[in-house]
């Protein structure tokens, strides 16, 4: 499959940060980059159809970009490779890995991952802030849905810290492949039902927690869905979006009878933790 690659120059990593979070309002499928160049990967028949408003966009941030045709498996190994392990302070501690780092020392929960380009650039931030909220949570027994599961991370993460049972799902075939490998690597394939496709893919289900690290518009459009698969009582945890958009995530949610919880913050991004009423 054709992707391109957008090469994006930002003054630093803060403001390559918050232009993740405007570009994943669009179709792209990872992100990455450091020291303020930023990286951004489409499928090239989804790019043909929104080239004039990311452009737009972009040049409203007085950036420099370039955009150029690249094939998946070119990026893929390479991104692989310099993937780094994300440790999530706090009791339990956590270790997010890839099956090439050293194991943690004992006592750590360890999380094996097969990465695929399946983070954008602030995951160590997002990934760590819904692992300490999960790792916080009581969720022994529970049953929980991962949406927009990615390498399964979240999944996992609830699993090894008591969930029962989780589905995750994700629309991307790429996504739903590497969720596969990473909780085979975690070993935990008995406890993680892996679906590709949208909240259809649960409909008619319910779950005591849902796990959401997408995007703002995202959420906001699934907010209804969230609502309708989890009971009273039931946990809803999501990121991927920045500190600003606390207020409209907060807002949408309680319109569909949400409370917020919990809140977690750092290096601008955020985490918004809601029970249903």
């Amino acid at each position: 499959m054709e992707y391109v690659e957008l090469k994006i120059v930002a003054k630093d990593d803060e403001q390559a940060e918050i232009l993740t979070a405007e570009l994943a309002d669009f179709p792209f499928e990872a992100f990455d980059g450091e020291g303020g160049e930023l990286r951004a990967y489409i499928v090239a028949d989804e790019y043909d159809t929104c080239r004039d408003e990311i452009g737009a966009m972009l040049a409203g941030w007085e950036v420099e970009w370039s955009a150029e045709s690249v094939a998946q498996q070119n990026w893929n190994a390479e991104w692989e490779s310099s993937f780094e392990a994300v440790d999530v302070e706090g009791e339990p501690r956590l270790r997010i890995r890839a099956e090439h780092h050293a194991q943690p020392e004992e006592g750590v929960i360890d999380v094996v991952i097969a990465p695929r380009m399946s983070f954008g650039t602030g995951h160590h931030t997002t990934t760590a802030l819904m692992s300490r909220a999960i790792a916080d949570s009581a969720l022994q027994g529970l049953r929980g849905l991962d949406m927009g599961c990615g390498t399964g991370v979240l999944a996992i993460v609830a699993v090894k810290c008591g969930a029962e049972s989780v589905v995750a799902v994700d629309i991307d075939e790429w996504a739903c492949d590497s969720c596969r490998d990473s909780i085979a690597l975690s070993g935990v394939e008995s406890a993680i039902d892996v679906r590709c496709g949208s909240m259809a893919a649960a409909e008619g289900e319910k779950f005591d927690f849902v796990l959401a690290n997408i995007n703002r518009n995202i959420l906001v459009d699934m907010m209804p869905s969230f609502a309708t698969v989890l009971p009273s009582g039931g946990l809803l945890y999501m990121s991927g979006f920045l500190v600003e958009d606390v207020e409209v995530i907060s807002a949408s949610a309680a319109e569909r009878g949400f409370n917020v919880v919990r809140e977690l913050q750092r290096d601008g991004w955020a985490v918004v933790v809601c029970k249903k009423s």
